[in-house]
């Protein structure tokens, strides 16, 4: 459905299933979806829309498609006020809070797999665990030279990228001044890097949040 066709008949009560189930509805589109691919919101006490991505806060919850024109839209047409069941205040500066908010989630995240073992930094170890079919995500500087980040994929096209934070973000995680390389290991850690990674891009209008096509190409994305 087109984020810009909100039908006024669909704005109907959300409580008997928004928050039930393996599927979330999103209070723009009315489409169905996985939690992992949208936001939910609550309101504060003081009628402060609230973003909530770990969707844990207490509340009633409002969700939405973790997309930039589905977010524009909620805004111009209040959806957030009638999902809400009121008027409610909404952070002139949204878009950027969740933005910024998800980059954080994707670093502590590297941190949190850098910690576990389960992720390594440099070209060299990073091309030891691709070799060896260990590697379940490649992270890449999105400042790094695009012919190196492309040497270091040969071969491994079939790896997801996330290329949106900057070397020295990434050295930042892994105790260093600047790194462009990082592998995770397969598993849960990566599946959550990937999710989180799509939910940024959406939101930031990019048209591919995990690129799988060839290295060779610009992987250029949306950096710090």
């Amino acid at each position: 459905m087109d984020a810009n066709t909100v039908d006024a008949n669909t704005a109907q009560d959300d409580s008997d299933d928004s928050e039930r189930g393996p599927l979330r509805r999103c209070i723009v589109t009315r489409e169905r979806a996985s939690p992992q691919g949208m936001i939910r919101f609550v309101v504060s006490p003081d009628r402060v829309l609230t973003p909530d991505l770990a969707a844990r806060l207490p509340g009633r919850g409002m969700w939405l498609s973790a997309r930039g024109d589905v977010l524009e839209t909620a805004r111009k047409r209040g959806a957030f006020a009638r999902a809400a069941r009121g008027p409610l205040t909404i952070p002139a500066d949204l878009a950027v809070m969740l933005q910024d908010g998800l980059l954080h989630r994707i670093i502590d995240l590297l941190g949190l797999a850098r910690r576990a073992g389960q992720a390594v930094s440099g070209y060299t170890k990073a091309r030891e665990w691709i070799t060896a079919r260990k590697a379940g995500l490649i992270v890449q500087a999105s400042d790094g030279s695009t012919d190196e980040r492309a040497r270091l994929l040969s071969g491994a096209r079939d790896l997801p990228v996330l290329a949106v934070l900057t070397g020295s973000k990434l050295g930042a995680v892994f105790g260093r001044d600047h790194v462009v390389h990082v592998a995770v290991a397969a598993g849960a850690l990566a599946q959550r890097l990937v999710a989180e990674n799509g939910r940024y891009a959406g939101l930031a209008g990019q048209a591919a949040p995990v690129r799988r096509d060839d290295p060779t190409d610009r992987l250029e994305q949306a950096g710090l």
